[in-house]
């Protein structure tokens, strides 16, 4: 069992720095750092103060989720939505991946449609475009990407995407999840 991962998933999933749960704990950030690379290893009475901070038990940390975790995803079990006013359909790709690092999904944008605009967070995306020509509106920054083409960046400022081609355009995008 990789205790440092399972700290890290669990810190990130409540939105904290190492810095941050350091200072909850009393312990140094660069411990917090160590123990998250598997460099260093908790005393029980450690490892039972950073997963009260982190609001799991002792039984739910050393439970073996990999048995109840799902791997694949059919299209049964995605979430669609259309949006005809903003021309768009998204599919989610993995049920809730909202309370997730990673949020996949399948965007289709019709002839002149566009994605709802987004406001700066923490999130970093990618974008891998199937089909079609999009436009890529970053702050004040504009960038067209054709089909085959990919694009990353860190969504640290207003963000939107549109279709600039003659027809419909298909998309994949993952989106890490802000912490804010």
């Amino acid at each position: 069992m990789q205790i440092g991962n399972k700290i890290k998933r669990l810190r990130l999933k409540n939105g904290l720095t190492q810095e941050e749960l350091g200072e909850r704990t009393d312990l140094s950030k660069g411990f917090i750092s160590q123990l998250e690379r598997e460099q260093n290893s908790p005393s029980i009475e450690t490892l039972f103060l950073l997963l009260e901070v982190l609001g799991t038990s002792p039984k739910e940390f050393f439970d073996d989720e990999a048995s109840d975790q799902t791997i694949v995803y059919s299209p049964e079990d995605h979430t669609v939505f259309a949006d005809e006013e903003r021309k768009y359909e998204i599919d989610w790709l993995v049920p809730s991946s909202n309370k997730k690092e990673m949020e996949p999904v399948f965007l289709t944008l019709q002839k002149g449609g566009e994605f709802k605009p987004f406001e700066p967070s923490l999130s970093e995306t990618f974008i891998y475009v199937i089909k079609g020509k999009i436009r890529l509106q970053l702050g004040k920054q504009e960038f067209i990407a054709n089909a085959g083409d990919s694009l990353y960046y860190e969504a640290s400022d207003h963000h939107q995407i549109s279709n600039v081609h003659n027809g419909m355009t298909e998309l994949i995008i993952i989106a890490t999840q802000s912490y804010l």
